[in-house]
């Protein structure tokens, strides 16, 4: 591996030294109140704080955060709204207008509930600036970049306008039948949880016993609240029953009973002592511009009125004002702008032990660790998430999500190393520990469905067909004629139905290679599906291109479901699959996360079928498709009467950037006896959503797995195989296939990487500076994407930024959809909006997706972004600043998106080869591995006896 000897420059001839003036301590990310290092500009991974910055990608987040400067002010006002009035506490913040409004890493709260977390998750638009549901994102309002604090920062004030319209803190809800049984429910809940978690009660019986009564909490040393112990929480307004789970990420609350205006429980004092005189309701206009008023009021941008109004419905403006802490429904808002929204509405009488507060908190927490990649937490963790936003009693807080629905709970068994598996059938059992998680219900959802989905295909498989015996003397009603071996009995009652007329006789030939047509009693033909025979698909892998290949073909040909792992050479076993089956005349297609992949995909397609135009076969190439357009019927075969994509094959490649909902979406298209492939290299960075199925699917030993036995080749291939199994070592690079370029600070981080990109790269190896890609560890930072971009735009095609800040030329990252990044080039502009080449087609993206930052300058990238996705070359920047965010797996997925060539421009010293041997990845908290492993035990059982 050579150092510096690619452009010929002089090299700096000395190490990057860790303790340079860029470097930088993060603060305490556990700690109560921690924010970013000043100038941070880190956003969330995973849910814990990357280093100084390094602006770390939030996964589902377009939006891009800033930590708070050191002694700077929180939640400005939007711009052009009055300000300078003075603070209205440690925990307030007025939403901050701005396309790109920064907040502090959720490192503070997120870092405490995440169990681990990717260092570097993409984002929808994760170059974006817009609010999307990023975790971190200020306010949605264009045109300025503001910054808020973690709670205890000095925020800023609505304006003093807003004092005299305030709507007076509601009423406690007067106590029911209904509402106490449901809060006694709750605390029996809450109290059944913390006796599990600390062994005092079995994990069984908290499923299985009745509830017990919760015991008394502690009295508080916080201020007393105003409803009595044990008493009703107040219902939340009804509007909320207008979120839907996809708006908000979670259920939605009950509205009140009576089905009339709904009141909030009682608001917590701040300290005891007489009650402040309640201020004047704010007289809201219906719809949109009733919304404006109320933010206004309370000194919120009013450009998020549209966005509160999509998620909270008709009576967004009244529900608003009586609970201001649903403003955290609206994405991009962070808690202590929504404290001081409602400070500025609610008075005095608002304080961090409002019922209110603390229910909106439970919601926006879960909805963060989504972001970071967990579909759910355990409870004590999300507890100590509520402690460290100053919620006085989070078990009061839990208690009342649970009861509201707002929150699910699981139990989650805990695989211990060297355990024995419990035997079934044995009396006494031992019981195996469990731990106690909570989630969002859509996230459950989606895990459950994924699981009951693959256990579906794999249970309504149907075994290979054997040659029919005696098929000339079948019998009229005999329903075994015709019928092949099946694998339950089911698939035997179809075939019975299928053949109630005389049953035409099938000879091997067809049952190979044709689709034999059944009648049913109203003599309507019903194609059925191609079973090819054993010997047909043995004689297939017998023609395989390598053995792993053929390992794989013989794993289809047996089994509904199958997982392949291997890295980019490995790529062409899928491929060998799809055109084996192809050729066996069965529905085959292949699926990729990008539309780079499934060129790749074309490609290796192409050369498993040569001979396809010469004897006249569709073309190969057809066969691959991404998994968006598949999905939207706009690639593939589209779906049948049913609705069910119409194949028999599907092999889903770059398995691991699948996130739940788009599987559970994949897996219910998908109809009963369909052969399922999911391939993958398990080493690269996990999805930009929440989950880990890949990784989960394996873990869980829940169908066949076939791992390559093909090497990557090269110098990339030989380094990138030693990172995955937590070795860094040089590699011999005679023709300069890898490069490592040594700087001492960011800023000569940045100057190499112009240097490599526009001159070094083409001139020594030919590569054009639009077929080279850089990825660094962030968005932020000194040299995090922005600095990258705009230093290679000036040295590539500089501009004054006509068409929203971009010029025709320009290279440019589209995000179309969270978790999806799409490179581009900037063709021009128009009334219409953007337009854009993106991989040979044009793409228009509207004025104001532009605006809310969907599309961004994309020289650089970060390593989520760019994985699915491969260049002829890649300079991968490692500044000294951003080793926090490194990851064995984000290694591994940088390092092997180039094809040709990979410079490293190395400032992080030692930190790298120490990321890469001692953090394989951050882990995420998921269930989909427990569900799929409860699924196995449930098929394994013996019926009961009698």
């Amino acid at each position: 591996m050579s150092t510096d000897r690619l452009a010929g420059e002089t090299p700096p001839g000395q190490e990057a030294a860790p303790g340079t003036a860029e470097a930088q301590t993060p603060d305490d990310a556990t700690a109560p109140g921690a924010a970013a290092a000043p100038g941070n500009d880190a956003t969330v991974n995973e849910g814990a704080a990357e280093a100084p910055g390094a602006e770390a990608e939030t996964p589902g987040s377009g939006a891009e955060t800033r930590g708070p400067g050191s002694g700077a002010e929180a939640g400005a006002p939007a711009a052009g709204s009055a300000s300078g009035a003075p603070a209205p506490g440690p925990e307030s913040g007025a939403v901050a207008a701005g396309a790109e409004a920064d907040a502090a890493a959720p490192g503070a709260e997120a870092e405490a509930l995440a169990v681990g977390s990717e260092p570097e998750a993409p984002a929808p638009g994760a170059e974006s600036g817009a609010p999307a549901p990023g975790p971190e994102s200020g306010a949605a309002a264009a045109g300025a970049e503001a910054e808020t604090s973690a709670p205890g920062a000095e925020a800023g004030a609505p304006a003093p306008a807003a004092a005299e319209a305030k709507t007076p803190p509601p009423a406690a809800a007067k106590e029911s039948p209904a509402s106490g049984a449901a809060k006694a429910t709750a605390d029996a809940l809450a109290a059944a949880v913390r006796a599990v978690e600390s062994g005092e009660r079995s994990a069984a019986s908290f499923f299985n016993d009745a509830p017990r009564p919760a015991k008394p909490a502690a009295p508080a040393a916080q201020p007393a609240k105003a409803a009595p112990p044990g008493g009703p929480t107040g219902p939340a307004p009804e509007v909320t029953r207008q979120r839907t789970a996809q708006e908000t990420g979670g259920p939605a609350r009950p509205g009140a009973p009576d089905g009339g205006r709904a009141t909030g429980p009682a608001a917590a004092p701040a300290a005891t002592g007489p009650a402040p005189a309640p201020r004047p309701a704010v007289a809201a206009a219906p719809g949109v511009e009733g919304v404006r008023q109320v933010l206004a009021a309370g000194g919120a941008p009013e450009t998020l009125a549209e966005q509160a109004a999509e998620v909270l419905g008709e009576r967004a403006a009244e529900a608003l004002s009586e609970d201001p802490w649903l403003l955290l429904g609206v994405p991009g808002v962070r808690p202590e702008q929504a404290d001081g929204f409602a400070r500025a509405l609610l008075g005095p009488a608002c304080g961090p032990g409002d019922e209110r507060r603390a229910q909106a908190l439970v919601g926006w927490l879960l909805e963060q660790a989504a972001l970071a990649g967990h579909s759910a937490l355990e409870a004590a963790a999300l507890r100590a998430a509520l402690a460290q936003r100053a919620v006085p009693d989070p078990d009061d807080a839990l208690q009342s999500a649970i009861a509201d629905g707002a929150v699910l709970v699981f139990q989650d068994a805990i695989d211990e190393p060297g355990r024995p598996r419990p035997a079934t059938g044995d009396d006494e059992e031992e019981e195996q520990p469990v731990r106690i998680l909570l989630g969002l219900d859509r996230f459950a959802m989606a895990e459950e469905s994924v699981a009951d989905g693959l256990a579906r295909l794999l249970n309504t498989f149907e075994a290979v067909a054997e040659p029919a015996q005696d098929t000339a003397s079948a019998e009229p009603g005999d329903t075994t004629a015709d019928a092949e071996p099946t694998a339950d009995d089911g698939a035997a009652a179809e075939e019975a139905e299928e053949s109630t007329a005389a049953a035409t006789p099938v000879t091997d030939s067809q049952t190979d290679h044709e689709t034999a047509t059944a009648t049913h009693t109203d003599d309507v033909p019903v194609p059925r599906p191609v079973r090819p025979s054993t010997a047909a698909w043995e004689a297939a892998a017998a023609a395989a291109p390598s053995p792993s290949a053929a390992e794989l073909i013989r794993a289809a040909a047996h089994s509904g479901l199958v997982a392949h792992t291997g890295a980019e050479a490995a790529r062409a076993e899928p491929a060998a699959l799809i055109a084996a089956a192809r050729s066996l005349g069965l529905r085959a297609f292949g699926a990729t996360h990008t539309e780079n992949g499934r060129r790749r995909l074309a490609a290796h397609l192409t050369e498993s079928a040569p001979d396809a135009a010469a004897t006249g076969s569709a073309d190969p190439a057809t066969a691959a498709v991404t998994v968006s357009g598949l999905l939207s019927g706009r690639e593939g075969p589209g779906r049948d009467a049913d609705g069910a994509l119409a194949l028999d094959l599907l092999v889903v490649l770059d398995a691991p950037q699948l996130d739940l909902e788009t599987a559970a979406l994949l897996v219910e298209s998908l109809t009963d006896g369909t052969r399922l492939v999911l391939s993958g290299d398990p080493g690269v960075l996990w999805s930009a959503g929440p989950g880990r199925l890949f990784a989960d699917l394996l873990a869980a030993r829940f169908c066949p797995q076939v791992a390559s036995r093909t090497p990557d080749f090269g110098p990339i291939g030989e380094l990138v195989s030693g990172i995955g199994i937590g070795e860094l070592s040089q590699v011999e690079a005679p023709g300069k296939e890898v490069v490592i370029v040594p700087v001492r600070d960011a800023g000569e981080a940045v100057h190499r990487t112009v240097q490599l990109v526009a001159d070094s790269v083409p001139r020594a190896l030919g590569v054009p500076a639009d077929h080279t890609q850089v990825i660094t560890v962030g968005h932020g930072g000194a040299a995090g994407t922005r600095a990258l971009n705009a230093a290679l735009k000036e040295r590539l095609n500089p501009g004054p930024g006509r068409f929203g800040g971009f010029d025709p030329g320009d290279r440019v990252a589209y995000a179309p959809a969270p978790g999806r990044t799409v490179p581009g080039t900037v063709t021009g502009a128009d009334a219409a909006g953007l337009h854009l080449d993106c991989d040979g087609s044009a793409v228009v993206v509207p004025r104001e997706q532009v605006g809310a930052g969907a599309v961004r300058h994309g020289w650089a990238l970060t390593a989520h972004q760019a994985a699915g996705t491969r260049w002829p070359a890649a300079v991968v920047v490692l500044p000294g600043d951003a080793t926090g965010g490194l990851t064995r797996a984000w290694v591994y997925t940088a390092f092997s998106r180039g094809e040709r060539h990979l410079s490293v421009v190395q400032g992080a010293d030692q930190a790298l080869a120490r990321a890469v041997a001692e953090v394989p990845v951050k882990e995420r908290t998921t269930r989909l591995r427990s569900l799929l492993q409860q699924s196995v035990q449930t098929t394994e059982e013996p019926p009961a006896a009698g």
